[in-house]
């Protein structure tokens, strides 16, 4: 995933904590915001430490940002999109991951028809 699709300020997230709409599902918790001003759609990843140590992190991090880019085409742009993982991802591989990602931007219709 290319930089300037990534969200890193904290000022970024907490726009889309407080502005945005959120919905979850026992893996995840997706928050999104509408920019219309952007060409491209950007992610924020969040993984708690609670999730496990730094290795485990970093593996759910890497499992969604490559759902991310499997489904870059299908996703509408102009959105701001939030990631955070809950304790189950912690079990879960990259094809499990990607399909409850899938399943959340389905359900909030963030995915082109």
């Amino acid at each position: 995933m290319k930089k300037e699709f990534r969200i890193k300020k904290n000022e970024e997230f907490q726009h889309a904590f407080k502005h945005g709409k959120s919905f979850a599902n026992r893996q995840l918790v997706i928050y999104y915001v509408q920019k219309t001003n952007q060409e491209h759609f950007r992610i924020g990843l969040s993984v708690g430490k609670k999730i496990g140590n730094a290795v485990t992190r970093n593996r759910i991090k890497r499992y969604l940002r490559e759902a991310f880019h499997e489904l870059e085409n299908n996703i509408l742009e102009s959105y701001d999109i939030v990631i955070i993982a809950r304790q189950p991802t912690k079990q879960m591989g990259s094809k499990e991951v990607k399909k409850s990602l899938t399943h959340l931007l389905y359900k909030e219709r963030l995915l082109k028809k």
